[in-house]
């Protein structure tokens, strides 16, 4: 991938590139309704070398005048992915460039980035927009009292995050986020993990967040969940309704976790869905 220019789309007076921040490993036993031998399979026959390796995608989105970043990956938080910076600055983008981040919800592998080694906003002059009920479930002390040893850390690196943030996190509901970007509200994964779509000169493109984690295993088979879902069941059924409307209007999509390559299109063939790669 370092090799390569990273994946972009054109929506109109949007341009839309794909930047990694390299990857994270997740064991398929935490995937529910289905076996560990038939995931491992499955993604075999995807021609996954690691069959438990993630990707970890983060999008910036150029246009209008401004320069968003949606997500910023996990930047080495128990040693996923850090590679955001590096390659925002191969596409010619430095921290005080971005001005506005959207976060998909508040997972490490996403708000990672968020700070730099030494505890710091990373994008010093960005804005953080993210909803309501996804700040109040991480700053809920009741949640954090019922949480795993594991899920208490999530927790605090959550809210040190927003606290770094503070004084420009704007906590939003609105449909309109900016002039030609939308939140779509995306339930299941976490309280408030949130879609955004980019509309343009009769062009649409919607990024989705972590609708998969495994693309090649969720999108054939929805009802497939990760461990990670906060309410597996919604999220699952979120998966569906949505695989349906995205294959149906032949809308273009892009995800955190769909790989390096960035843009798909969501086909459906009889009962089963597939992704085609838009390159």
């Amino acid at each position: 991938m370092n090799n390569m220019k990273s994946p972009s789309q054109q929506i109109g007076e949007f341009s839309i590139t794909a930047i990694s921040d390299g990857y994270l490993s997740a064991s398929l036993d935490l995937l529910s309704n289905i076996s560990p031998t038939d995931a491992f399979e499955l993604q075999q026959g995807a021609g996954a070398t690691d069959p438990s390796s993630i990707h970890i995608n983060c999008y910036l989105v150029r246009g209008r005048g401004r320069t968003v970043l949606i997500d910023a990956g996990a930047g080495g938080f128990k040693q996923w992915g850090g590679q955001l910076q590096a390659n925002l600055a191969r596409a010619g983008v430095h921290p005080s460039d971005i001005d506005t981040i959207l976060l998909t919800h508040a997972h490490p592998d996403h708000i990672g980035g968020l700070v730099d080694s030494s505890g710091d906003a990373a994008f010093p002059d960005a804005e953080l927009v993210v909803h309501p009920h996804e700040v109040d479930f991480w700053e809920d002390d009741g949640h954090l009292g019922r949480a795993s040893e594991r899920a208490r850390g999530n927790f605090l690196f959550a809210r040190k995050v927003f606290d770094r943030y503070r004084e420009k996190m704007r906590a939003s509901t609105h449909d309109d986020i900016l002039p030609g970007i939308s939140a779509v509200p995306l339930p299941g994964h976490t309280a408030g993990h949130s879609g955004y779509r980019i509309e343009s000169c009769n062009r649409s493109l919607l990024v989705w967040g972590d609708i998969v984690h495994f693309p090649q295993i969720q999108i054939a088979h929805p009802d497939v969940s990760i461990a990670f879902d906060q309410d597996p069941l919604l999220s699952a059924d979120t998966r569906s309704r949505l695989l349906d409307v995205v294959s149906s209007d032949k809308l273009l999509i892009a995800g955190m976790h769909l790989g390096e390559l960035g843009f798909a299109h969501i086909e459906r063939a009889g009962k089963r869905y597939q992704m085609a790669y838009d390159t």
